[in-house]
């Protein structure tokens, strides 16, 4: 076959997933169900493709390109309970795709996934590469949620799952446990994970009989939730936020691309079409108070604003997210 020899070229999934189809995970399964052809010829996995070959997805065209070539936008999302982190929903549930920006040509992917109980921070980009290295156990990147415990934990739970749980599918810990108070019944927790399994923070706490009320992601990497994207908002990333992911998966760096005119009104429509999301509850901390960070953009942070909103922290316990400090992977001191 020209243009796919072993030693020829990038793996058929990688530069498919680079070009924003889908995940390199989600490319493996369309090369093996035979949906991909190089050349007029049934692609298998294992085959290299350089850029002159000519590539088939569902028998449409597709134009591969260079890594430098391809663009990199990352979004973030905030996402409310009771949606789906699927393109599409076979009972008509609502998904986090129902409210992103469209692309042309492109499509989002997303880096990780939240359950539908689960709220918070989701990031999408047109770089599957980028997903797949930020996603990969072996980046390594933090994960943080915060988290609402029925009951109060004692110092020995806390411990083991610091320390290690053997899980169904494996051991697990979290590398940070700090709590931040609550009110009756429920005691606030900010965790922190490296990986991204299914319901692992949830599996985690529920193997030493505690029970979840409350679950919402505030970190990923170096992007915190902020107060820019509200529940079932989304904004793109500056510049700099995309560089220091592209840093933390170990990508060079690449600008992401202009918005065309055509591309500015698209999305300012889809921004202005945005539904409200309902049944949010806005009641004191502890009592399931929709969280937003208070934590700024980075390049509207001024240095007289941090003690505040340090402040704003202490009095929350699903405040901004904190930045890994001097008890990473220490249980609380009580």
């Amino acid at each position: 076959m020209s243009n796919t020899t072993p030693a020829a070229g990038e793996k058929l999934q990688k530069v498919l997933a680079r070009i924003g189809l889908g995940s390199r995970r989600e490319m493996e399964t369309v090369i093996a169900a035979g949906r991909v052809t190089i050349n007029g010829q049934v692609a298998k996995l294992g085959d290299r493709v350089d850029m002159n070959a000519q590539v088939n997805v569902d028998s449409r065209p597709v134009t591969l390109k260079a890594g430098e070539e391809t663009p990199r936008r990352v979004i973030m999302y905030n996402k409310p309970e009771g949606e789906l982190c699927t393109r599409k929903d076979p009972e008509g549930r609502r998904t986090v795709f129902d409210r992103l920006p469209r692309l042309k040509g492109e499509r989002w992917i997303a880096i990780g996934r939240l359950d539908i109980n689960t709220s918070g921070l989701l990031l999408f980009t047109t770089d599957g590469e980028l997903a797949n290295r930020l996603m990969h156990p072996s980046t390594q990147i933090e994960r943080e949620y915060a988290v609402r415990v029925m009951g109060e934990p004692k110092i020995e739970q806390i411990k083991a799952m610091v320390d290690g749980v053997m899980l169904d599918d494996g051991m697990a810990h979290f590398t940070d446990v700090q709590e931040f108070g609550g009110e009756g019944i429920n005691t606030w927790f900010h965790v922190v994970i490296l990986e991204g399994r299914n319901r692992e923070v949830r599996r985690l706490w529920e193997s030493q009989g505690l029970t979840v009320s409350r679950l919402k992601r505030v970190r990923y990497g170096n992007i915190f939730l902020d107060k820019r994207a509200k529940a079932g908002e989304w904004t793109e990333l500056s510049q700099d936020e995309i560089d220091e992911l592209s840093t933390l998966a170990g990508l060079a760096l690449r600008r992401a691309p202009d918005l065309t005119p055509d591309e500015k009104n698209r999305w300012n429509r889809d921004k202005n079409k945005r539904r409200p999301v309902r049944g949010l509850r806005n009641s004191n901390a502890g009592r399931g108070e929709e969280y937003t960070s208070s934590r700024p953009s980075r390049g509207d942070r001024r240095d007289g604003e941090r003690s505040e909103r340090r402040d704003d922290r202490r009095r929350s316990p699903e405040g901004a997210a904190r930045r890994p400090g001097p008890n990473r992977g220490r249980a609380p001191q009580r």
